[in-house]
C-alpha cells in the first residue's frame, strides 16, 4: 500500500461514525450488512449513514452490493490487511518480541499477501 492510499484510509476512519461503522463491519465478516441495519445500530438517519458508508467505500475499505431493494456492505478484508500491514511492517526494527501482537499482525498480513 502506498502511503496516500494509507492516508485516505485512516482520513475516512477519523471520524466517530465512520469507525463505529466500520468496527461493526468488522464484526460482521464478509456477509455484511444492509445499509439500513447499520443506520439503526449506529443511531444515525439514513441519509447522514450514506455519507459515511461513502467516504469508506471511496477509501477502499468497504464495498457494497445491491440485493432486491436493499444495498448491502462489508468490510474489503484485503483492504484492511494492507493498511495494517502498512503501518506495522518495519516494527521494532525487526524484532518483533519487541511489538508483541502487532509484530504477529505485521508478519501474518505480510505472509498473506505474498
Amino acid at each position: 500500500m502506498e502511503s496516500a492510499q494509507s492516508i485516505k484510509a485512516l482520513s475516512a476512519l477519523a471520524q466517530e461514525h465512520r469507525l463505529a461503522v466500520f468496527r461493526l463491519l468488522v464484526s460482521q465478516g464478509p456477509i455484511g450488512l444492509p445499509a439500513g441495519e447499520i443506520a439503526k445500530t449506529i443511531g444515525i438517519s439514513a441519509s447522514a449513514m450514506s455519507f459515511h458508508l461513502a467516504q469508506l467505500e471511496h477509501a477502499g475499505l468497504v464495498r457494497s452490493w445491491r440485493r432486491q431493494r436493499r444495498i448491502y456492505y462489508a468490510v474489503e478484508i484485503d483492504a484492511v490487511r494492507r493498511l495494517l500491514t502498512f503501518l506495522t511492517q518495519d516494527c521494532c526494527q525487526g524484532r518483533p518480541e519487541i511489538c508483541g501482537d502487532m509484530g504477529v499482525l505485521a508478519d501474518v498480513c505480510g505472509a498473506e499477501e505474498e
